[in-house]
């Protein structure tokens, strides 16, 4: 048996994440339109009825910006935490709000969710282990630093998608205010390419058969700089850019049994990942 996955957008202006199997699935965060998770999906030959949950990592708009139309559109469970929902400022249909809390598995069908809490500048944000079958992934963004939480995860999963968000150097010499690159490279903010590679390189398991870099800065990242930079390191496991533009190819993720080892079969999706467009 085996987990499906992309990314159906990445980035400050929308991040949703869709890891499913043969018979439901899940969005983790919703910060798209719902006619565009809608029109991606319909690509890739998903199912909206097969999307059974969404979850909620944080606030912040590019987030949550799709959230109540489609949750209200499909009737959709919400897991999301009290402190979220206020900050967010939501405004759901109060049969479709349900919590959670770290570490404590969230059971959808088949599949089993685990949130755990992150460094990042929100009210309570937190990271997501989806597994079903055997078989694990993460959904690793908006972290300021890796944490003990993170690094145990990443562990364990058969495929990631893990935050790179920015390069360095080209932050650093970058036109943002100076307010703005302490946010982002202190400690609540996001993962750089060397801090994800450094997790990568360390704590990456030999099953690990995909790693799809997330939410790349439009400004102070390059895609090909970044895939170069993990590819160099890979080993075994494919390396992926998600764009902020469209979605990734439906990756198949299945644990091979014996010793763990993660077997993946890559369908195409009927286009080609342009990353000029960042």
């Amino acid at each position: 048996m085996a987990l499906f996955i992309t990314s159906l957008n990445s980035g400050s202006n929308g991040n949703c994440y869709y890891v499913g199997n043969h018979r439901e699935a899940v969005l983790v965060d919703v910060g798209i339109s719902c006619r565009e998770i809608e029109k991606r999906m319909q690509r890739l030959g998903l199912s909206m009825q097969k999307v059974k949950a969404i979850f909620i990592s944080h606030e912040h708009s590019d987030h949550i910006r799709g959230l109540p139309l489609i949750a209200k559109k499909y009737q959709l469970p919400v897991y999301i935490t009290p402190v979220t929902m206020q900050y967010g400022r939501l405004f759901l249909e109060e049969h479709l709000i349900k919590t959670f809390s770290g570490y404590e598995p969230v059971n959808i069908g088949d599949l089993s969710v685990t949130a755990f809490p992150k460094f990042h500048d929100a009210a309570e944000p937190h990271s997501f282990v989806v597994s079903g079958h055997n078989v694990k992934v993460g959904v690793f963004t908006d972290i300021g630093a890796p944490c003990q939480h993170l690094i145990k995860h990443f562990k364990q999963c058969h495929a990631a998608f893990l935050e790179a968000n920015y390069d360095e150097q080209m932050l650093a010499q970058g036109s943002y205010p100076y307010h703005l690159k302490r946010r982002i490279t202190g400690g609540r903010g996001h993962l750089s390419n060397t801090q994800a590679l450094e997790l990568f390189k360390t704590h990456k398991p030999l099953f690990m058969s995909h790693l799809l870099l997330s939410h790349l800065s439009k400004d102070n990242n390059c895609p090909k700089l970044a895939r170069e930079l993990f590819a160099q390191h890979a080993g075994g496991t494919q390396v992926i850019v998600a764009t902020r533009t469209e979605e990734t190819p439906l990756y198949t993720i299945q644990s091979g049994g014996y010793a763990d080892v993660a077997i993946a079969k890559y369908y195409p999706a009927p286009h080609t990942a342009q990353f000029s467009l960042f």
